[in-house]
């Protein structure tokens, strides 16, 4: 469960019983294959699933097939807690093989009623999902495709980078180009393009599913990419 501990401990100090309790949600983890389907749209789950291991992404899917990719997610993060409350309204897959821990709901509820500093803690990393989601909705809505793909690929360092799987520079992201295209909301030529030119500028080279990135104040001012909105330094 280190994986959640550190992204907790993002946001706030945990005492040694509530890393304790976050321990003993852990069960035998579940291996997925990648694009495999984690979360179903339409499931009223009666269990919870962090991701311990690879990256999965969040997404919907019209009836014609068109997709639209909402998040991509890291070790640490659980994938379903709208599922505690609801019927899921959209599905979350698989991007790498991946390993989740599987934890019933009463577990979980049970620890947030004995921990409720945990049950906040849970709170402020769901409301860091929100604003990553404003964020995105901001680029699709409003920067143009040489803004969003360079602020997408800075966002992924950045969240790599807290997860541990990235030295800042370098990171494996073996997205396609079809899966930038429906997370940006952009044609796969558009996508194509524009990574040419990032490339032909010398700020990044993203070949194989890694990601380099060879200029980072270059891509940052490409992406107008201000990291504020990950709330990364929020422990107190």
């Amino acid at each position: 469960m280190s994986p959640l501990i550190a992204l907790l401990e993002r946001y706030m100090p945990l005492e040694p019983a509530e890393r304790q309790a976050l321990q003993e949600l852990a069960n035998q983890p579940r291996r997925f294959p990648a694009g495999a389907d984690l979360v179903l749209e339409g499931d009223r789950p009666k269990e919870a699933r962090l991701l311990l291991s690879g990256q999965a992404f969040r997404h919907k899917t019209l009836a014609d097939g068109r997709r639209q990719i909402m998040s991509f997610h890291v070790p640490g993060e659980l994938l379903d807690v709208q599922g505690l409350f609801m019927t899921m309204d959209h599905s979350v897959c698989a991007l790498t093989p991946c390993e989740a821990a599987v934890i019933p709901h009463p577990k979980l509820v049970a620890m947030f009623e004995a921990h409720p500093r945990l049950a906040l803690a849970f709170w402020r990393m769901n409301l860091v999902e929100g604003a990553v989601f404003r964020e995105w909705m901001l680029g699709i809505g409003r920067r143009d495709a040489y803004a969003r793909v360079a602020h997408l690929f800075c966002e992924v360092l950045i969240r790599l980078r807290a997860a541990g799987l990235s030295d800042g520079a370098r990171a494996a992201f073996p997205v396609t180009q079809q899966h930038l295209s429906d997370a940006l909301g952009l044609s796969a030529v558009h996508t194509n393009r524009v990574l040419q030119q990032l490339r032909g500028q010398g700020l990044l080279s993203f070949s194989g599913g890694e990601l380099v990135v060879m200029d980072w104040a270059g891509l940052q001012a490409a992406g107008e990419f201000d990291p504020a909105y990950l709330h990364l330094s929020e422990a107190n």
